[in-house]
């Protein structure tokens, strides 16, 4: 049976503590503030982030550098005989498309496996959970990537934003439709179903954001999934209190489901949305037959 590793990057929202204890690699994605380089969760923390982004500092997200990658699957090849390796999705980044051009090459042809599932933060954590269970069951790589590429589009996100200032910084809205949202405290709902970040819809205050965010989950679980299992997750960038009472609130509503994950979202996510979102998805549980 042949020995497989598992690695994603830090847009999963994995730390690298935490992927000590899963027995994963995660490879740190890279940022530009005010032109100096940084790798989230080595050299740039989640306090230090939102420290800079107070101060509006300039923020650019980065792919890795091809040595970085290459540098990683080398290193696990010493050990194991293939890597699975699960980027962010190629409609949000060019760094999986990079990933898949060097995994055609020797000595990688055949012994690293890039999986383009169209996930990005929780979900693409998910994403991993399942390659890592998968291989520890003995499945082959290329089952592995099969099932995961086959689930690929199974899986719902939406996010609510406190803020449009980075919205329009992304060119996501104007800014004249930012400054009169931001007078009328419209909060919009965005979601992620495939490879894009969409809008969903448009609401008046955070409240009715959550509301419209949860109706839209209920909706999926109870037709798109319907007589499915799903796992149930929630992220945020708003601060801890307020992301344990989005929490209960998900609960409340979904009171015969456990809540998987609530985690901090991934500083690549947060650089685009700002502070106080909260966002709550959902991904099929893979069924490996």
């Amino acid at each position: 049976m042949s020995r497989i590793a598992v690695a994603t990057d830090s847009n999963s929202g994995i730390t690298q503590a935490m992927a000590r204890d899963m027995g994963i690699r995660v490879l740190p994605m890279p940022f530009f503030i005010n032109g100096e380089l940084y790798f989230e969760d080595i050299t740039l923390t989640q306090a230090e982030f939102y420290e800079k982004l107070d101060q509006d500092a300039d923020i650019s997200t980065s792919q890795p550098a091809p040595g970085d990658v290459t540098d990683l699957w080398d290193e696990l090849l010493k050990d194991y005989d293939q890597v699975i390796y699960i980027p962010m999705s190629s409609g949000l980044s060019a760094s999986c498309e990079t990933a898949e051009a060097l995994a055609a090459d020797e000595p990688y042809e055949g012994r690293v496996y890039v999986v383009d599932n169209q996930r990005i933060s929780i979900t693409q954590r998910q994403a991993v959970l399942d390659a890592l269970e998968m291989a520890r069951a003995g499945m082959t790589a290329p089952a592995i990537v099969d099932v995961l590429m086959r689930e690929k589009l199974e899986s719902s996100i939406y996010i609510t934003v406190d803020t449009l200032k980075y919205l329009k910084k992304g060119g996501r809205v104007t800014p004249a439709g930012a400054a009169l949202g931001s007078v009328l405290n419209i909060k919009p709902v965005l979601t992620i179903q495939g490879e894009k970040l969409d809008a969903f819809a448009k609401v008046r205050g955070m409240k009715a954001a959550r509301l419209k965010m949860l109706d839209a989950m209920e909706k999926d679980i109870r037709e798109r999934f319907a007589g499915q299992k799903v796992h149930l997750m929630a992220a945020y960038t708003c601060t801890r209190e307020e992301a344990a009472g989005w929490a209960e609130q998900i609960r409340q509503r979904f009171p015969d489901m456990e809540l998987e994950m609530l985690d901090p979202l991934s500083l690549s996510v947060s650089c685009h949305i700002g502070k106080g979102s909260m966002a709550i998805a959902c991904s099929r549980v893979v069924d490996a037959r």
